[in-house]
């Protein structure tokens, strides 16, 4: 029988995937020898009420261009193919099933750390998964009945100021693969 792999599952909107993104999870997989680092762009965030995303498709697309040559990288569509919003504990469960032999871990920011116990029913998701919380050097905070890891990084990549960047004639950006800036051009995505 093969030992369990070491499975991270990383959500966000990823609208675009910058390479901050890309930093953040190289290392969380070096720090914990990560097997994977699955990708999972949600459809509908429950923390971004009010702005509509790229397609989905775009996102899957400009994630399998940023993560080509990663081979600890997983592309996931699970969030999007689910309906209404994309609620953590629920994509976790999910992928408990799909992988109930593996060690499942969840990769998230500091500010997301703070805030997880007003998360929906964040003690199901802490029934899947160990975190992995990326700081910036502050000390992580325990949370009783959440395990954690601190992995301490940062980026200073904002997926807001690259949208508005392409939205003010931008053709590329330098927190961007540049494979990912070039299906942005093609795409005319985030134009006014």
């Amino acid at each position: 029988m093969l030992p369990p792999r070491k499975i991270a599952l990383f959500g966000g909107t990823f609208d675009p995937v910058h390479l901050g993104h890309i930093h953040l999870a190289r290392l969380a997989q070096e720090a914990l020898s990560l097997d994977e680092v699955r990708f999972l762009p949600c459809s509908i965030s429950p923390h971004k009420s009010g702005t509509a995303p790229a397609s989905a498709e775009d996102r899957l697309e400009m994630l399998e261009l940023a993560t080509a040559e990663l081979p600890w990288a997983v592309v996931d569509g699970f969030e999007i193919t689910q309906q209404g919003p994309s609620f953590s504990y629920q994509t976790a469960e999910a992928m408990q099933k799909r992988f109930p032999t593996d060690h499942l871990f969840w990769i998230m920011g500091g500010d997301q750390w703070v805030a997880l116990p007003a998360w929906k029913h964040p003690e199901k998701l802490a029934q899947c998964v160990e975190f992995i919380v990326l700081s910036r050097g502050d000390a992580v905070q325990v949370q009783e009945n959440f395990r954690h890891n601190s992995v301490s990084g940062e980026h200073p990549a904002s997926a807001t100021a690259i949208r508005s960047a392409f939205a003010n004639g931008a053709t590329s950006h330098p927190w961007l693969d540049p494979q990912v800036s070039a299906w942005i051009v093609k795409k005319q995505l985030y134009r006014r």
